[in-house]
């Protein structure tokens, strides 16, 4: 019953997704160009363990100007929201985010029914790079196995400008150690088949949204200054007694 709850809540997530990412992506105008740029081996699985590792990756060119005036603590707080904020659009408010001071949860329309559940996120930033990272706590899409361990983060990294006035953000969001409910009770092809697709055009989506430099204001607020920020450190390891 639990699995095929999990694949009920995937497969409704997947048809908002297809109705409404098209119109928001077209919705209004950029101010520079996205293109992907995927690693090539962009999901793996581990096959001892079954933990996921998921790499989408795009290159925004945009105004070097532009991208020095958001080049902010401020703006990659807002970069964070954008995020949750595309989720939500794009499968037409079917899948919501809900904030406490501590938590994050992504929910099937209400609270009880959470697909995911992350700590609160953890800022790290410097004149070049920017990270967001969320820890995965637990909820329906997450094995008994996989709770407290993995994580979701978005890394931006900013290039120097060229002589034509443009300068590139390589941008790359990225799950680490995430152990998939449904990899582990229905099996891996499922899983590649249903929530790891959904994850890569949702992903996808939000790379090409950020050429439009529309992002969210931060429901939190915490940072004023660069200084208020860590500088951006080796990505996390999991704990070796995580359970």
């Amino acid at each position: 019953m639990v699995v095929a709850g999990i694949a009920a809540a995937v497969l409704a997530a997947a048809a908002a997704l297809f109705a409404g990412a098209r119109r928001l992506l077209n919705r209004s105008k950029s101010l520079g160009r996205a293109v992907i740029r995927d690693p090539a081996e962009r999901t793996r699985i581990d096959p001892e363990t079954g933990a996921v590792t998921s790499i989408q990756a795009a290159e925004i060119s945009l105004p070097a100007a532009a991208i020095a005036e958001i080049w902010t603590p401020m703006h990659l707080e807002r970069l964070a929201r954008t995020y949750w904020r595309f989720l939500s659009r794009c499968t037409l408010d079917i899948i919501r985010v809900k904030y406490t001071e501590r938590e994050r949860f992504v929910c099937l329309l209400f609270r009880p029914f959470v697909m995911l559940s992350f700590k609160a996120p953890e800022y790290e930033m410097d004149a070049t790079r920017g990270i967001v990272r969320w820890r995965i706590d637990k909820g329906v899409l997450v094995s008994k196995e996989g709770r407290g361990r993995g994580y979701l983060e978005i890394d931006v990294q900013r290039r120097p400008a060229g002589p034509d006035g443009r300068a590139i953000l390589h941008v790359e969001v990225e799950v680490a150690n995430f152990y998939p409910s449904l990899a582990s009770g229905i099996g891996n092809w499922f899983y590649a088949n249903t929530q790891s697709r959904i994850h890569v055009i949702v992903t996808h989506g939000f790379l090409r949204s950020l050429a439009r430099l529309d992002l969210a204001e931060s429901r939190v607020g915490r940072f004023a200054s660069l200084e208020d920020v860590p500088d951006p450190q080796a990505p996390p390891r999991e704990p070796v007694n995580a359970a």
